[in-house]
């Protein structure tokens, strides 16, 4: 959990960047922002899957049912400000790693999360099964070209994850990777955890900051959502024989999201492993999650010198003047 309210980095937790009060993005925000600490995984070692709860009670919560929508306004609003700032700025970036079972809701919160912000300065991207050209490479290849700029957010739908993840599930994937047969060895999935730590490491020393989303899905409400998309003629799309054959490698999944977390949260690049099982609730936090980190950047708009307004305010003058 951080040791303050927005995060590391973001200095007093009653303010955000250039002196803007947490109330001033909406106080229930506020709340979410305080919440969404909980969730925050930095010290994988002392990480515990059963720890971190599928759902959340509404009755708990600092704001009724009929308030999570605003209250998520509120954090896209927030947002959508701060990148704006951090746009301007051309300092930092960030990338927003989702991660999930099938249904968790990834699709849905990144849309809803991201509605607000300037399609200018963030990037959806999703990756998929690697193509040929990606298995001719190393493993974090194609999500190193998908790396956000300066000033810009990455959204990653999944991500390099993926090889610690599917392909350790499904250790035959990891035979058609084309990797020498002597690096195909019992103490590979560590390496790559490590791998993987370093590269985040090296991204946060370049002023690419991490956070790594886990929407953490029960089987029961899985099943819920399969059922849902079955019987809704509507959402059939959605469903895939796939989605049934990877449920019953669900075992075998949780421990390796708990191994990737124990390996991988650092204070730089946390986990935040967020209830799914409310969709609503997940996005809120969501948002707050991302918020937060916006918040710890110190962002603020570049600084016109006064040679610089001078300038403007000829301009001005010149402006005013014509028919």
């Amino acid at each position: 959990m951080s040791d303050n309210l927005l995060g590391s980095g973001s200095g007093s937790p009653e303010r955000v960047n250039n002196g803007m009060n947490v109330t001033e993005m909406g106080h229930r925000m506020a709340h979410a922002l305080s919440l969404v600490q909980s969730y925050r995984v930095t010290d994988g070692k002392a990480f515990r899957m059963e720890d971190f709860p599928h759902d959340v009670d509404r009755d708990t919560l600092p704001w009724d049912g009929d308030e999570m929508d605003d209250v998520l306004q509120e954090g896209v609003e927030a947002m959508s400000s701060m990148q704006d700032m951090m746009y301007a700025q051309d300092k930092w970036g960030l990338l927003v790693i989702f991660q999930a079972m099938d249904a968790a809701g990834k699709d849905g919160a990144i849309k809803h999360v991201m509605s607000g912000v300037n399609p200018q300065g963030c990037e959806v991207t999703p990756f998929k099964t690697p193509g040929a050209e990606e298995l001719d490479h190393d493993f974090l290849w194609r999500c190193m070209k998908r790396l956000p700029e300066r000033g810009r957010i990455g959204i990653f739908n999944r991500s390099y994850y993926e090889e610690v993840l599917v392909v350790r599930v499904h250790d035959k994937i990891l035979q058609s990777e084309k990797l020498p047969g002597a690096l195909i060895h019992e103490k590979i999935w560590q390496e790559r955890l490590t791998d993987i730590a370093n590269f985040e490491q090296y991204l946060g020393n370049n002023g690419i900051r991490v956070i790594k989303i886990f929407l953490h899905l029960s089987k029961k409400e899985q099943k819920k959502r399969f059922l849902d998309r079955i019987e809704h003629p509507e959402k059939n799309w959605k469903f895939s024989q796939a989605d049934i054959e990877e449920r019953a490698f669900w075992k075998d999944y949780m421990t390796a999201y708990k191994e990737a977390i124990q390996s991988t949260a650092t204070p730089s690049a946390p986990w935040y492993v967020l209830p799914a099982d409310d969709k609503k609730f997940a996005r809120i936090m969501v948002a707050a999650a991302i918020v937060s980190t916006l918040a710890g950047m110190d962002l603020s708009y570049p600084v016109v010198s006064d040679e610089q307004r001078a300038v403007l305010r000829r301009i001005r003058e010149q402006l005013l003047q014509e028919d």
